[in-house]
């Protein structure tokens, strides 16, 4: 199954460039699913399903389940249960109604998956939650200490405090089993990003974000739709100039980027319906870019180290930061920020430089003497 997740600057038409795209695999005769809480319900049919991630009621149903299943702390607490109707979604439930929308649309028949994501950097962070998520809870219920269930309440006695509950530790499972099949549908070779700019000023600043933020969390960018370009015939002086100024950021936009640029047509009025969509389908159909990949360069035989590789396409050495915490990288990189963990070989390694040659981050690792074989 291929997935494709359309974002870009807001108001840069990612949700029109969306529908087009799944309307245009559906009439090709591909099973498709489009993903979006704004696309245009009457383009449902055929070959095409529509799926709206509904929020509320995506809060709902996970609140009044993590109060069933901690009913029994809550009544010792005085607690009085909340009921259905009184419920309102928080912040961030869009973000998680979109994400389970994603795992489930996976989990389908459809040959293709078309997602309407959020703005750019909105969608960046959606994209790198589960992995966020999935440590914060290692971090704080680390799996081993699941395996004392039985010896809990001898060790409240002991103690005197009370031991975490049995509740809290299935939800916690379960939120980690849910995290790591989005998890998994994110990093899958089949998923890429679709960015969707105008071409203006601010066309390459929304590539190099793109490129940065994708990079640094091991996702692949597969075209970039340069969206509402007007045509270049006009007579008009003013609009010429205009048109000239679009083709110019459209130029700057190939340069800079090696992969597919598609231009897609300004067509003068607002959408009519799935004639105009049909006119905004990108005509060619890349294959999946692969994503960046991060490699361990073994140098001991000519310098005694090793070189780990992390592409990072757009990256400004002032906007660099890393620290080293036991296992792991604490990589920030203009407004994005990653805990990384080190491949195995690092580990038993000491951080011995870093430098970063264009857009290629390259850390240096000694092999601790102490934590290495002996070799005769």
């Amino acid at each position: 199954m291929r997935i494709i997740l359309v974002t870009g600057p807001g108001g840069a038409g990612r949700t029109t460039v969306a529908s087009a795209t799944a309307l245009a695999e559906a009439k090709a005769g591909r099973r498709v699913l489009l993903v979006s809480a704004e696309a245009d319900p009457a383009l449902g049919g055929g070959h095409l399903r529509i799926r709206r991630p509904d929020p509320a009621a995506d809060f709902r149903r996970e609140f009044l389940d993590l109060q069933a299943r901690s009913a029994t702390a809550l009544d010792l607490l005085g607690a009085a249960p909340l009921e259905d109707a009184e419920l309102t979604e928080l912040p961030g439930s869009h973000q998680f109604a979109l994400l389970r929308a994603l795992r489930d649309a996976a989990a389908g028949d459809r040959d293709l998956v078309v997602v309407d994501m959020p703005p750019l950097l909105d969608a960046l962070a959606v994209l790198a939650l589960p992995e966020q998520l999935r440590r914060y809870l290692r971090r704080l219920l680390p799996a081993e200490r699941q395996a004392a269930r039985a010896l809990r309440p001898m060790l409240a006695q002991l103690a005197g405090v009370p031991m975490p509950a049995q509740w809290l530790y299935e939800t916690t499972g379960r939120w980690e089993a849910e995290l790591a099949a989005v998890q998994a549908v994110v990093d899958a070779p089949d998923t890429t990003v679709r960015l969707v700019v105008e071409p203006g000023p601010a066309a390459l600043d929304a590539l190099r974000t793109a490129r940065l933020g994708l990079a640094l969390h091991g996702l692949a960018l597969d075209t970039v739709v340069a969206n509402r370009l007007l045509p270049a015939d006009s007579p008009d002086p003013w609009f010429a100039a205009l048109t000239a100024q679009q083709h110019r950021h459209l130029d700057r936009l190939r340069t800079a980027y090696d992969g597919a640029v598609h231009a897609l047509p300004h067509l003068g009025r607002d959408l009519r319906g799935p004639e105009d969509l049909a006119l905004l389908a990108v005509d060619e159909k890349p294959a999946p870019a692969p994503a960046p990949e991060w490699t361990v360069e073994d140098r001991r035989d000519e310098d005694g180290i090793f070189v780990w590789h992390l592409p990072l396409p757009g990256a400004v050495k002032d906007e660099l930061s890393l620290v080293r915490r036991g296992d792991e990288l604490l990589l920030a990189v203009g407004p994005f920020r990653r805990n990384v963990p080190l491949p195995p070989v690092l580990r038993r390694c000491t951080v011995s430089g870093a430098g970063l040659v264009d857009g290629d981050l390259r850390l240096r690792f000694t092999p601790d003497p102490g934590l290495w074989p002996k070799t005769s």
